[in-house]
């Protein structure tokens, strides 16, 4: 009986794998909210799945000015997806960010730091796909939290 089970739920494991899409490429864009300044932004995604479920993504955030502050954020996350069925997948998501931070009438400052959270993903069709994303930036005198929804065309 153990057998069986060990048998089925491996099958059930290369079927969710070979559902996966490796070498998938999507193009995004996106709403974001970042806490620190209470700052909406829109901003742009690149997605490749260089692995199954594994994906690397450059981002860039533009946030309106909020208090006299303009910010721009870059960042570079990796992915990984678990697909729950076909058309939804949860994803943990960390990586790297930089932020230019200018207020108004001085120099910009420059902040290297990291991301750690989560995403959802609801594939619409073969090619479009809706988002969602909550994480934690930790910066030097700058962590917040940046919730983003976004669109993304899969190709």
């Amino acid at each position: 009986m153990k057998k069986l089970l060990l048998i089925g739920l491996l099958a059930l494991a290369g079927t969710i794998g070979a559902s996966a899409a490796q070498g998938e490429k999507s193009i995004g864009a996106q709403f974001g909210y970042a806490s620190k300044h209470s700052m909406v932004g829109l901003g742009l995604n690149f997605q490749y799945e260089f692995v199954n479920n594994v994906r690397i993504e450059p981002e860039f955030i533009y946030y309106f000015e909020s208090d006299h502050i303009n910010v721009f954020n870059v960042n570079l996350n990796l992915h990984y997806l678990i697909r729950t069925s076909s058309r939804f997948a949860l994803y943990p998501l960390a990586g790297f960010s930089y932020a230019r931070v200018t207020p108004d009438g001085f120099d910009g400052v420059n902040r290297f730091g990291a991301n750690v959270g989560v995403g959802a993903e609801y594939t619409i069709s073969n090619h479009c796909a809706f988002y969602t994303e909550q994480r934690f930036q930790i910066l030097k005198d700058m962590n917040q939290s940046v919730t983003c929804l976004g669109f993304k065309y899969k190709f």
